[in-house]
């Protein structure tokens, strides 16, 4: 084989097996993956402004002493209902200021 038929082979195989494998779709950095992951669960800010924390406190910060999710609960009855656990789960409070509400 010629050196020119083996280039040409070479040139065809890279690209019937994508090229340089690098896909528009996916992030090419740390922090452009964050940024994605903060717009898909609706954490991102509209106006570009840095943004300190992964969530925010949704509720009156004041009496925020428990935590589903994002949203903030004066008592742990409050919000163990709140986490919708189902009959055979049992509430879990997990850590202080403020607690961790989940299902297990």
């Amino acid at each position: 084989m010629s050196l020119r038929s083996s280039l040409l082979v070479f040139t065809l195989v890279g690209m019937a097996c994508g090229g340089d494998g690098k896909r528009s779709n996916e992030p090419q950095t740390a922090k452009e993956k964050l940024r994605l992951q903060a717009e898909e669960e609706g954490e991102a800010d509209a106006g570009g402004s840095k943004n300190w924390g992964r969530w925010r406190y949704k509720g009156d910060r004041s009496q925020c002493f428990f935590v589903v999710g994002s949203k903030c609960f004066k008592s742990e009855a409050a919000a163990c209902s709140a986490a919708k656990c189902k009959p055979s789960e049992k509430c879990r409070v997990e850590g202080a200021a403020p607690a961790q509400v989940a299902c297990i």
